[in-house]
């Protein structure tokens, strides 16, 4: 028979890959696979293996989260070191042009008038 530890990593590793392909599903799909590792025996409630992927599945979306701003930072600095200029300075150079642009206008109208 197998020990508690041996049982423990094996719910581990079911729950860790279980909760890779939970991470997109619906609720409705969370309690299928909670009743089906229920069933299995590995977690005494439904609920309680629920509750378990219901956890993992919020950890993993704040990882990813976390993960897709440090890469963000990382293009943004990346764009940086290129000598790339962000979308924020593009507009910001192309609002300084339009005022010229009108400025320029403005002084040729004076001129012409004059």
């Amino acid at each position: 028979m197998d020990d508690p530890a041996s049982g423990s990593r094996a719910l581990a590793s079911e729950l860790a890959l279980a909760a890779v392909g939970v991470v997109a599903l619906s609720a409705e799909r969370i309690d299928a696979l909670a009743e089906a590792i229920a069933a299995r025996g590995n977690i005494t409630s439904v609920d309680e293996a629920r509750e378990l992927l219901r956890d993992q599945v919020e950890r993993w979306r704040e990882d990813a989260s976390r993960v897709g701003g440090q890469a963000a930072s990382r293009v943004s600095a990346l764009a940086r070191d290129l000598g790339l200029m962000t979308r924020e300075e593009a507009d910001e150079l192309e609002l300084r042009v339009a005022q010229l642009e009108h400025r320029l206008h403005l002084l040729e109208r004076d001129s012409d008038s004059a």
